[in-house]
């Protein structure tokens, strides 16, 4: 991997929390660890999955500092210090910066949805604060309630150090543009588990991933089989995974997520309120789902 490419596979990380509803550090050092080692590349450390809206700053630097440390030069930390904020955004990127963080992901702004241009000035402003530190857009307009169009991620990636998109809008039309709009280098990745092979076709590099908890090899075995012209192989596999690929958003991420993380030997612990247990029915299906997982 270069200097500025966080590779193929990239794990949203789940914050793991103790029985009292603190973060459990000591399990996310394992786990990054785990990861790691198990076919990601890189991790975003404190995205959505990492139940970030309700976790603080003081804990998500404290976060930042004790997976880097786990992880070292093996694979690649992402800082998820995104804001609806752009004087917030700037300052938690800052400090992941100072941290010895590999990059940062940047969400649209939501809530407020600013226009194409207001997008265009928050990231642009961020990026020329921590001009050293790799920036990955994302694009999720089902949470923020706002899309950043092709147009905007392109004259995004003009700006040095903004080297990557993770596109979660579902529409495979959006990434071809963005594609056909931007530089060679400039990487796009899957937002979306189930769309990782697809997306390929459209130019993609790699997936921002959450099924990588429990198949991260397998996710990086597809990636190579597509890019090696070994497209059967590739199909197959994509096929094999995706019951759970569905499984783990049968309701909100990181519900499902952390449900299985638990039942398979990760003491991952529960959810900040206003995210709730996996309901006994739901759990039911996704026990099915992980038994009958191919190895």
């Amino acid at each position: 991997m270069s200097d500025t490419s966080f590779g193929r596979v990239i794990t949203a990380m789940v914050t793991p929390f103790d029985g009292e509803g603190n973060v459990n550090y000591a399990v996310a050092e394992r786990l990054a660890d785990y990861l790691i080692g198990h076919g990601s590349d890189g991790l975003v450390v404190c995205g959505t999955t990492g139940e970030s809206p309700t976790l603080s700053w003081k804990e998500e630097y404290e976060l930042f500092r004790v997976v880097k440390q786990a992880v070292g030069n093996r694979g690649k930390v992402i800082a998820g210090t995104g804001s609806n904020c752009t004087a917030e955004a700037i300052e938690a990127t800052k400090e992941a910066a100072k941290l010895g963080l590999d990059g940062t992901l940047q969400v649209v702004p939501y809530y407020n949805k600013p226009p194409q241009e207001g997008l265009y000035e928050h990231f642009r402003s961020i990026a020329g604060a921590t001009p050293d530190l790799p920036m990955m857009l994302y694009n999720i307009p089902g949470r923020t309630g706002q899309n950043m169009t092709p147009e905007t991620i392109a004259k995004l990636s003009e700006i040095e150090n903004i080297v990557a998109v993770k596109e979660a809008s579902g529409n495979l039309e959006a990434a071809c543009k963005i594609r056909t709009m931007t530089a060679p280098d400039f990487a796009i990745y899957s937002g979306d588990d189930f769309l990782t092979l697809p997306l390929l076709t459209c130019g993609a590099i790699g997936v921002v991933s959450v099924a990588s908890h429990l198949v991260g090899e397998q996710i990086q075995t597809m990636i190579r089989s597509f890019s090696e012209g070994k497209t059967r192989e590739a199909i197959e596999i994509n096929l094999r995974l995706f019951p759970l690929f569905k499984g783990l958003f049968v309701t909100t991420n990181p519900i499902p997520v952390k449900a299985a993380l638990n039942l398979t030997g990760w003491d991952v612990g529960g959810l900040r309120s206003p995210l709730v247990s996996l309901s006994p029915e739901l759990q039911t299906g996704l026990e099915r789902i992980l038994r009958e997982l191919p190895s």
